[in-house]
């Protein structure tokens, strides 16, 4: 077997494995079950809060809202069109529309209630499950910085680690500002990892058809 080929049945795994879990807690959230270690991790979160730390995460948050990331979307299309990847950008498309449609779909699907557990510094009306910033920057910052290795492989540490962190911090201030259940994060994440491993896997399917 091939490393190529080792790889993808990794990650096939992995994504099985991803989407099991989700599966179980898409049933407990329509079960309406409540998560102890939600509520605890998210008061414990709340003991660090500080004026400065406010700020950092405001800021953090703020690249997930739609007011960022849709605009950076169109940016990203618009410089695909611009180079002319017909192909990339229309998956690009896709895979961002699709995102957004996934984050509405499911919240009113879920119908699933906000933390209300301290007075929050920012006000959201939209359901809890999934978080739409964590799904939705999983899907633009995620898959932006696999097409950005492709065109730089030199710079792929420094690109998937930036992406990493990115991610990472949104949906960390989505916990601690109070907005959000840690598993509506995580359930955020997975979804959006899911969604973006098949618009690739879809993607390299259609360079090797066209090299063949």
């Amino acid at each position: 077997m091939s490393f190529v080929t080792t790889v993808g049945v990794l990650w096939l795994g992995f994504c099985l494995l991803l989407l099991l879990g989700l599966a179980e807690l898409a049933d407990e959230v329509l079960e309406q079950e409540s998560f102890l270690l939600d509520e605890a991790t998210l008061l414990w979160i709340n003991q660090f809060t500080h004026p400065w730390l406010d700020r950092v995460m405001l800021a953090a948050t703020r690249l997930g809202d739609p007011s960022t990331v849709v605009p950076l979307a169109c940016i990203g299309f618009s410089l695909l069109l611009w180079r002319r990847e017909w192909r990339v950008a229309t998956l690009f498309a896709i895979a961002c529309t699709g995102g957004a449609v996934l984050s509405i779909g499911l919240k009113l699907f879920f119908s699933k209630p906000r933390p209300q557990l301290w007075p929050q510094l920012i006000t959201e009306h939209t359901y809890s499950f999934p978080s739409g910033h964590a799904l939705g920057s999983m899907v633009l910052y995620g898959f932006s910085s696999y097409l950005l290795v492709q065109y730089f492989p030199q710079w792929r540490g420094l690109i998937y680690g930036l992406a990493t962190l990115l991610i990472g911090a949104i949906g960390l201030s989505r916990i601690y500002l109070g907005v959000h259940w840690p598993t509506d994060v995580l359930a955020g994440y997975a979804i959006g990892f899911l969604w973006i491993s098949g618009c690739i896997a879809l993607l390299k399917l259609k360079q090797v058809q066209r090299a063949s």
